[in-house]
């Protein structure tokens, strides 16, 4: 058997994303509220990748569309994945953002005019099915979805718009495209908190300090470069399997740690977003490349 360098890298990012709720809510029982430890620790990282940001700023300025949509939707779905895993329960946070073949489908079709096959509609039937059985079933008409229940489908949805512009902005290098979501992420969480969405956290321990730039570096970048560099040097369908272990190592290890139990009807709603997100897999193609540029 060969050692495929890029596989165990993907599939180490991958662990590590699925894993990251434990770090989260561990800072977040130290006090650190979700706003204040997103804020740091996206600001840490948009820190550390502003060397990139300066060296391609004339790229980024003949794209600015695309740089404000990178902004906003990749910060945004950094900013409402986190908050959800904070202040939710894993599992349903995870599987209700795995809702990506829906919106993958919806934006590939009205905004980078992509052809939409029989499997890909099938796909997006099943997600649709294992959200509306997580969400109450016919349950949910009569008591409307928690408000983490919205943040985690919003983080899917801005996900998949950002995955959209991302490969729509061939122009700017993938270095800025990361740097410019995490700055997104980190000035939204500054405009939320100075709008009193909540109170920012000043009282942090040295240790907790310690712990967040941790998180943020040998944690949460890391996992961002392994992920960037596993997806581009293997095939696209091959990646998209590999990176749905992040879902089931949150499912298994929420399980375990954070003893989190599901209904069965939940659980055969996860299997039915999962089997979208195989299917949305097993059918990617490496020629995906869209017909609209930003």
């Amino acid at each position: 058997m060969i050692f495929n360098l890029p596989v165990f890298i993907l599939m180490g990012a991958s662990i590590m994303w699925g894993l990251s709720w434990i770090p989260l809510k561990y800072i977040n029982n130290m006090g650190v509220d979700g706003l204040t430890l997103t804020l740091l620790t996206y600001g840490i990282l948009a820190l550390i990748l502003s060397q990139f940001l300066l060296k391609h700023i004339k790229i980024m300025c003949e794209h600015k569309r695309a740089i404000f949509f990178i902004a906003l939707f990749g910060g945004g779905a950094n900013l409402a994945f986190t908050y959800a895993l904070i202040n939710g329960e894993v599992i349903r946070v995870m599987v209700l953002f795995y809702l990506l073949p829906v919106w993958g489908v919806l934006g590939g079709k009205f905004f980078l005019k992509e052809s939409i096959d029989s499997w890909r509609y099938m796909g997006v039937f099943l997600a649709v099915c294992g959200a509306f059985l997580i969400l109450g079933g016919f349950d949910a008409f009569s008591t409307p979805p928690s408000w983490i229940d919205l943040i985690a489908l919003l983080s899917g949805l801005f996900f998949a718009m950002n995955n959209l512009t991302f490969r729509a902005a061939q122009a700017v290098p993938v270095s800025s495209k990361v740097g410019i979501m995490f700055l997104g992420c980190f000035t939204l969480c500054g405009f939320l908190l100075l709008g009193g969405a909540e109170e920012i956290t000043l009282d942090i321990s040295y240790e907790t300090w310690i712990l967040i730039l941790a998180y943020s570096i040998f944690w949460l970048l890391l996992a961002n470069i392994g992920s960037q560099w596993g997806v581009t040097h293997m095939e696209a369908g091959r990646s998209s399997i590999i990176i749905i272990l992040e879902l089931i190592t949150a499912v298994i290890s929420a399980s375990i740690i954070a003893g989190e139990i599901m209904t069965p009807l939940e659980y055969l709603g996860g299997v039915f977003i999962l089997s979208a997100a195989l299917i949305e897999a097993l059918r990617t193609k490496d020629d995906d490349i869209p017909q609209t540029t930003i």
